[in-house]
C-alpha cells in the first residue's frame, strides 16, 4: 500500500533550500500574500517527492501498459515522434500573442492541417478552434442557430437517435434548442418512419455518426439526408468514429453540412483525463462565414489570421485552440499520408475478427458486419449472478482495461469494443482468450469472477456509495 505523502513527512525536512538569505521579498504587495502559519504541508526531500510521485504514476493503466478497447473512445497508440515535433523549442516556445509576420511557420502548419482535414472530411472549410469534441459540436449547433437566424427562420428542434453519445443531446440543448429522440430500428439504424414522423418545418438539424455507435454503417444514409435537406434542415456530423471511413467514404458524400473530428481519436494525438484536446469543424460552403474567428488563411504570399467573416458566431476558444496537439495530429496525418485508408482498413478487420470470435460466448443484439467497433451483452451472463460490471473487473487484473460498459444504453448490459487498428493480432487474441475464459468461469464458478479484482491497487468498492458521497479528504487533516 502507497502511503499518502503525508504520512511521509520527516519533520522539518525542507525539500529545497532558498541559498541567497538576504532575499527581500517586499517588493510583493501584501493583499498577495497569505499567513501560512497554520498550513499543514508534507516535510519531505525533493528526492522523494519524485519517488512518491513516480510510484503513483506507476499505478496508473496507460496505453504503454496494455490494451484499451474502449468503444466510440478509439485508444489508439500516440507514436512518441509526435510528442518529441511538438515539443521543438520553436513551437512550444512561440507566444500566441505574435502578431502573424512572426508566427508563419505555425500558422502554416495551421492551414496545411486545415487543408488535410479538408480532404478527409469533404468539408469545404475548417476551423481549428474546438479544444475538444464536445466543444466542436456546441460550435456546430451554434453555426446552425445562427444560420437559421441569419435567414430569418426560428428553428427550434434537434433529432437526435436514441443511439448517440450523450453530449450530443447536451450541445444542442446549450444552444437552446429542444431534443427530438428517436428510436433505432430493429437493424440498430435510424427508424426511417419514425425520423418521417418528427420532420417539419420547425426542424433545425439532425445530429448523427456514421457508423453510429453500435459500430453499424447507416445504409439509409443518403435517404436520411435527403428527408432532412427536403424539410430545410442541415446534417451535422459527430466524427467520434470516422477512424471507421477515411478514404473509403466522407461526410460531405453521406450529405452532411457540419462535421466535427476529434483529433485524440482519429488522428492519434492525446487522449483521456480530460485533455488536452482539439475538435476541428470543417462546413460546406454555404456554412464557412459562420466558422468562429479567427479562421488560418493564406493570401498566396503569407499565412494570416482572418478575422472578417460576415457571420461568425465569434471566438469559442482562447488564443487559437490547443496548438501542441494540432502539430500532432499534422505530424501523424504526414507520417501516415495516404495510408490513412489502411487504418480504416485494419481498424474494421480487427472489430469483425474480435467480434466473430466472442459472438460464441456472449450475445451479440445485431448480428451484421460491424465497422471498427461492436457491441456485445452481457444479459445471459446476469442471469447466473454475473453482470457486466463485474466482467470487466474481471478483466481489469488480467491487464486489460475494461471496454465501454453500458453504452449505448439502447443494449442492455452492454460491452462496447473498439480495438483499432494499432493492436496486433496478438493482442487481440489475448484479449479473446480472456473473455473466453471469463465468460466460461461464470458458467462454471461465478463466484470466482465476482472475487475481482485483486491485483489492483483498489480493490471492490461500493460504487453508489463511491458516486454519491465521495470522501477525499485525509482524516489526519
Amino acid at each position: 500500500m502507497t502511503k499518502l505523502i503525508f504520512e511521509k513527512t520527516n519533520e522539518n525536512l525542507n525539500g529545497i533550500n532558498i541559498t541567497d538569505e538576504n532575499i527581500n521579498f517586499n517588493f510583493i504587495d501584501n493583499k498577495y500574500l497569505n499567513d501560512c502559519s497554520d498550513t499543514i504541508l508534507p516535510e519531505i526531500s525533493e528526492l522523494e517527492v519524485m519517488r512518491h510521485y513516480k510510484e503513483l504514476s506507476d499505478k496508473n493503466f496507460c496505453i504503454e501498459k496494455g490494451f484499451y478497447p474502449l468503444g466510440s473512445c478509439t485508444m489508439k497508440y500516440n507514436p512518441k515522434v509526435n510528442e518529441l515535433l511538438c515539443a521543438l523549442e520553436e513551437f512550444c516556445e512561440l507566444h500566441p500573442l505574435q502578431d502573424d509576420e512572426d508566427s508563419q511557420g505555425a500558422l502554416k502548419l495551421m492551414y496545411n492541417l486545415q487543408e488535410a482535414l479538408k480532404k478527409v472530411s469533404g468539408m469545404d472549410a475548417i476551423s481549428l478552434q474546438p479544444a475538444a469534441g464536445a466543444q466542436g459540436e456546441f460550435t456546430g449547433m451554434l453555426i446552425v442557430k445562427k444560420y437559421f437566424d441569419s435567414i430569418g427562420q426560428n428553428r427550434k428542434n434537434v433529432i437526435i437517435p436514441d443511439s448517440a453519445h450523450g453530449t450530443n443531446p447536451a450541445s444542442a440543448a446549450m444552444c437552446g434548442f429542444n431534443v427530438i429522440e428517436i428510436k433505432s430500428n430493429k437493424k440498430g439504424q435510424v427508424d426511417i418512419n419514425a425520423l418521417k414522423a418528427v420532420l417539419d418545418n420547425n426542424t433545425a438539424a439532425i445530429m448523427l455518426t456514421n457508423p453510429n455507435t453500435l459500430g453499424i454503417f447507416e445504409e439509409n444514409i443518403l435517404e436520411i439526408s435527403k428527408l432532412v435537406h427536403d424539410a430545410g434542415g442541415l446534417l451535422y456530423y459527430d466524427g467520434a468514429n470516422m477512424n471507421a471511413i477515411m478514404g473509403y467514404t466522407n461526410p460531405k458524400l453521406m450529405g452532411f453540412d457540419i462535421v466535427h473530428m476529434n483529433l485524440h481519436k482519429t488522428f492519434a494525438t492525446p487522449h483521456g483525463g480530460g485533455g488536452p484536446g482539439a475538435g476541428p469543424v470543417g462546413v460546406v460552403d454555404k456554412l464557412k462565414e459562420f466558422l468562429p474567428v479567427p479562421i488560418v488563411d493564406y493570401d498566396g504570399t503569407k499565412y494570416f489570421r482572418k478575422y472578417n467573416l460576415k457571420n461568425s458566431i465569434g471566438k469559442i476558444k482562447a488564443f487559437y485552440g490547443n496548438f501542441s496537439v494540432l502539430v500532432r495530429a499534422y505530424a501523424y496525418i504526414l507520417l501516415t499520408g495516404c495510408g490513412l485508408k489502411q487504418v480504416s482498413a485494419n481498424a474494421v478487420l480487427n472489430a469483425n475478427y474480435m467480434m466473430n470470435k466472442l459472438k460464441h460466448y456472449y450475445q451479440l443484439p445485431y448480428d451484421t458486419k460491424c465497422m471498427h467497433e461492436f457491441v456485445l451483452s452481457g444479459e445471459s451472463k446476469k442471469e447466473k449472478g454475473v453482470n457486466t460490471l463485474a466482467i470487466a473487473k474481471r478483466l481489469m487484473d488480467s491487464n486489460f482495461h475494461p471496454p465501454t460498459i453500458y453504452f449505448p444504453l439502447i443494449v442492455h448490459e452492454a460491452i462496447m469494443i473498439e480495438p483499432t487498428e494499432s493492436e496486433s493480432k496478438q493482442v487481440l487474441d489475448d484479449f479473446i482468450n480472456t473473455m473466453i475464459t471469463i465468460a466460461k468461469e461464470i458458467e462454471q464458478n461465478p463466484q470466482e469472477v465476482l472475487n475481482h479484482p485483486i491485483n489492483t491497487p483498489v480493490k471492490k468498492v461500493d460504487e453508489t456509495l463511491a458516486a454519491r458521497k465521495p470522501d477525499l479528504a485525509y482524516k489526519k487533516l
